[in-house]
């Protein structure tokens, strides 16, 4: 693990959050007096899946509830100009600078409320694994489906064995932890209590967004830009501590609708056309290890997430992905050659293709703005932190908002195992996280450009 052990906080800005007079009426917590932990097992308790399928914005009404909850937070805290986009389910606010006539850039950090739904959010019953010991962790005694322990085990998920010592936040077995993305929220808020009660730190004008259905591709189709008006911003939406992203996957979607001819198969000969063995039929001509289960690094592939059908009709969906732009534009022909072939083979209009770009790799937006990555390692260095350098193996809200103008690389949360029963957090990483974000709004309040 290429992290410097330290104690769990160095600085006092790291373990809590400065208090201020005000307290949260609803709940009667003093919002500004809680720690990073606090925070985020607060937040996990909001169901906030996105859901692809809705075609609504956001995607499930339950964003909301997660939007409402932060809004109240940040006023709380005092951050200025607070808006909820009620619509949209967008939140964005301002730590004021406190650098008086002094001019700096205005720097953003930036996460979402929703989280995947490959595994439920609902009822998420997180606890805190203290001084991890390397051995198995029980999730649940009884899996509720098949009765069997649900085990946390370092045998199937060997980093677990970097985090002796540390305290780790589980689930239950049962649901996914949500830390993808609400840790990062939590750093953030955390963050910004911290520098909201202590306007003696330096520090330019900083911006914060939280974002709705990151999950599902859609986090940024609604954020306001001009609005947010930040010169510069970081997502903090990565894993584990040190992450510094700032390459990740062009990337398309694929839809196949194949059209097929069903008779009985009794007197099928000459007659039928299968859609279902067509579907197969173009899967079988992708480079077989071109697939995520043998792809790393900058490998790129072709994965099939959804294949459904009958003889009348088959549908298909696949996602292709290359850091590599010419490998990508390649790719991306080849699936226009294979379906031409079908429906050379088997009939025009036998094959419909409809193939998006879904983003681009951030690195060709990030190269004039490299200052970014420069900061970011000077921040992690400042919190005896060693960054990690990997090229994303997906892609971020960062992506998008860096081609739209908004330079924005990744940065680290502390969690693990995403998008599954097995995600854990670290607490000391989630901390140092937060120490991350501090160094960070104070280099660019000396920042000269």
């Amino acid at each position: 693990m290429a992290v410097k052990k330290t104690k769990t906080a160095t600085k006092k800005t790291a373990s809590k959050a400065a208090t201020t007079k005000t307290a949260t009426k609803a709940k009667n917590i003093k919002v500004s007096e809680e720690t990073v932990i606090d925070r985020f097992l607060r937040y996990v308790k909001f169901d906030t899946q996105s859901d692809e399928r809705s075609g609504a914005s956001p995607s499930t009404p339950s964003q909301h509830e997660l939007a409402k909850a932060l809004v109240s937070e940040l006023e709380t805290i005092g951050a200025s100009d607070v808006y909820y986009d009620k619509e949209h389910c967008y939140v964005y606010a301002t730590i004021p600078s406190t650098l008086g006539r002094k001019k700096a850039p205005v720097l953003g950090f930036i996460s979402h409320m929703d989280t995947s739904d490959a595994c439920s959010g609902k009822d998420v019953k997180a606890r805190i694994v203290e001084k991890y010991d390397g051995k198995d962790v029980v999730l649940n005694e009884s899996d509720p489906e098949t009765g069997a322990k649900i085990v946390l085990s370092p045998k199937t998920f060997p980093e677990l064995l970097n985090h002796k010592g540390e305290d780790l936040i589980v689930t239950d077995g049962t649901t996914l932890l949500g830390a993808d993305d609400k840790a990062g929220i939590s750093e953030i808020m955390t963050m910004a209590a911290y520098l909201l009660s202590h306007p003696e730190i330096k520090h330019g004008k900083i911006r914060i967004g939280f974002t709705p259905d990151e999950e599902i591709g859609e986090g940024t189709k609604f954020f306001d830009l001009k609005r947010f008006g930040a010169d510069f911003a970081y997502t903090v939406d990565g894993g584990k501590l040190g992450e510094l992203e700032y390459e990740c996957f062009n990337a398309a979607e694929v839809e196949l609708i194949i059209h097929g001819r069903s008779v009985h198969p009794g007197d099928a000969k000459g007659k039928m056309l299968n859609a279902s063995l067509i579907a197969y039929e173009f899967q079988s001509m992708l480079p077989q290890f071109d697939n995520p289960m043998y792809t790393e690094k900058k490998e790129g592939f072709f994965h099939l997430t959804l294949m459904k059908g009958t003889c009348e009709k088959a549908v298909a969906y696949y996602i292709i992905r290359d850091h590599d732009k010419k490998k990508f534009t390649e790719r991306k022909k080849l699936v226009e050659k294979i379906v031409k072939f079908l429906n050379d083979k088997y009939g025009a209009g036998t094959v419909e293709l409809t193939m998006e770009d879904s983003y681009y790799n951030m690195i060709e937006k990030l190269k004039p703005h490299m200052h970014l990555i420069d900061n970011a390692r000077k921040a992690m260095e400042q919190a005896e932190v060693t960054s990690i350098e990997n090229p994303i193996r997906g892609g971020t809200d960062g992506a998008m908002l860096s081609f739209k103008g908004l330079p924005c690389p990744n940065l680290c949360t502390g969690g693990y195992n995403y998008h599954g029963k097995y995600e854990y957090a670290s607490v000391q990483e989630m901390y140092k996280t937060v120490e991350i974000l501090e160094n960070l709004a104070q280099i660019y309040g000396s920042y000269k450009g």
